[in-house]
């Protein structure tokens, strides 16, 4: 007969086992679906750029939600929320395996699995808290990070077997049996106390969702409608673009909200968060390096498999095949750094990251042209990966402990905001810089070749508006046997197509490169000390009083 302990044991390792696959699942979709984004376009008859509306969306939402998706959470009780979530989750699942059509992927994919996410992910966070002592709880959270980071190493791979063997559309329907596979063994988990009263701060969650949406909708528009004067044929607000626009005024909603947050604190309201620990050095820090992370992550993640797959022609799996080195490297460098180097500055481990990320960027930015093979992502996947893994490493923990213990679950919350705000701008800038690339490129290289007819001239100068599509050079061809130009002009197009497609690369992770070196900079708000088991008082700061640092 098992004795208590015995049972003890396996009880949290079943809870562990729930909570690390759940982390998985939400991971997972972050990083599939990229070696896979040409035939998804293809099969719901849409673009590049489309597919990339999706990606951008469902982080957005994520991101959107995720505070308020923790406080929903505190109301209801966290298991029921994680119950709730997972249900929303395999509805997405399912609604996105069988899309045919860009609507309905943006409704299963982009809302309904980000909904689904956002009520998920603070849930995990608090019932770890909930289901194991406070001595365990460090090793189960790094289990559950653990989780997420083998979904964003193997998810390049089993995205591009799938696609290649299968179709991505069954990724989705396996998302929905694990889903469901998870909510039937939830009964295992304790449920963690609910935290303060039932009133929920429903205006302080709207301004939130506004003012983030509003700051990421403008980046994913920039490409098409411009930065700041207006494209030919896009909406123009006082004579400008719309996007400058978008970008103040969330701004303007987001300071609104943490006004508001502060005006309910001081009338003895629950806040849908704490300004306060946006002033804690620690907490900031750690968020906005999980910012930048993010942002470079997904920018690489979206770039690198168009270059293998649309460029290249690369099919998913072999497009999956190549991101391997970066999948294996972050694999190692996030289990390993901390166990073979427990008392390494978190600081120096972060700037080493960052500095392996530079050196990966500025590679690939050197490497790739017209006349590039595949061989040439191999090395800088390698140390991009090395760099995602040392910064997944320190982060979370540096984050999680700079607060009160009362806090982790706020703070869990915000640092799931800023990972998916930048995961939604990464996605969302890269695809905006390629694609004004591209058109500018595309125009230019016409423009200046003298074999290229008047009329094909003319009508690239008034086409060629930043509604471009990233294609590869046979749906090009494809494109071009239908239309009606002469056999030089369709030549002409295929060679400007051929550079403007690789300078339009570059740009976009130059972007990306400056993002990194902005990053590093930042770093210096990470903590030099090692992390210890000490947390920070249990009193949480007053508006105007001291806080961790």
């Amino acid at each position: 007969m098992a004795s208590p302990t015995t049972k003890t044991v396996v009880a949290t390792g079943g809870v562990l086992s729930i909570l690390a696959a759940s982390q998985f699942l939400m991971t997972l979709d972050t990083s599939v679906m990229n070696v896979s984004i040409s035939e998804v376009a293809h099969d719901v008859g849409t673009t590049v750029t489309g597919v990339q509306s999706a990606i951008t969306l469902f982080t957005l939402v994520m991101a959107s939600l995720m505070i308020t998706g923790g406080k929903v959470a505190g109301v209801v009780g966290r298991r029921r929320a994680f119950e709730i979530g997972l249900v929303i989750y395999a509805a997405g699942s399912f609604v996105t395996g069988i899309a045919h059509s860009l609507a309905l992927l943006i409704v299963g994919w982009s809302f309904l699995e980000g909904v689904g996410a956002a009520l998920i992910m603070p849930a995990i966070v608090a019932l770890v808290a909930g289901n194991f002592p406070e001595e365990k709880r460090p090793s189960a959270y790094g289990a559950v990070a653990a989780a997420g980071a083998i979904a964003i190493a193997v998810g390049p791979l089993v995205g591009g077997a799938v696609t290649t063997f299968l179709s991505w559309r069954w990724v989705f329907f396996a998302e929905v049996a694990l889903a469901i596979m998870i909510l039937a063994a939830t009964r295992l988990i304790k449920e963690a106390p609910r935290a303060g009263s039932g009133r929920f701060d429903f205006f302080g969650a709207l301004l939130s969702v506004i003012g983030l949406s509003l700051v990421v909708l403008a980046v994913l528009k920039s490409g098409e409608w411009g930065w700041v004067r207006h494209e030919s044929g896009a909406p123009s607000v006082l004579g400008g673009s719309p996007v400058i626009w978008m970008l103040v005024g969330g701004i303007a909603v987001l300071a609104a909200f943490l006004a508001y947050e502060q005006r309910r604190i001081a009338h003895d309201a629950p806040p849908l968060v704490h300004p306060q620990l946006l002033r804690n050095r620690g907490v900031a820090g750690g968020m906005l390096m999980f910012f930048f992370q993010y942002l470079a992550q997904a920018g690489v993640l979206f770039t690198i498999p168009l270059f293998l797959s649309v460029v290249l022609e690369l099919s998913a799996l072999e497009t999956g095949i190549r991101i391997i080195p970066l999948s294996l490297a972050l694999l190692v460098a996030a289990i390993a750094v901390p166990r073979l180097f427990p008392q390494a500055s978190p600081r120096f481990v972060v700037r080493a990251g960052l500095l392996a990320m530079i050196a990966a960027t500025i590679i690939l930015i050197a490497r790739i042209s017209p006349s590039a093979d595949a061989a040439v992502v191999a090395i800088p996947m390698l140390l991009m990966g090395f760099g995602m893994g040392a910064l997944s490493s320190q982060l979370g923990a540096v984050t999680v402990s700079a607060a009160p213990e009362q806090d982790a679950d706020e703070v869990g919350g915000l640092q799931n905001t800023a990972r998916n705000l930048g995961a939604s701008v990464g996605t969302a800038l890269a695809g905006s810089v390629l694609i004004s690339a591209l058109s500018s490129g595309l125009l230019l290289g016409l423009q200046a070749n003298p074999k290229v007819s008047a009329e094909l001239q003319r009508a690239a100068s008034t086409q060629l508006t930043g509604n471009v599509a990233f294609v590869s050079t046979t749906q090009l061809e494809a494109e071009l046997a239908k239309s009606d130009l002469s056999a030089s002009d369709q030549q002409a197009v295929l060679d400007a197509n051929t550079t403007s497609r690789t300078d339009a690369l570059d740009a976009a992770l130059s972007v990306l490169a400056l993002i990194e070196v902005i990053a590093l900079g930042c770093s210096v708000l990470i903590q030099r000390e090692p992390l210890s088991s000490a947390r920070p008082s249990e009193k949480r700061a007053q508006p105007g009083g001291p806080v961790a640092s």
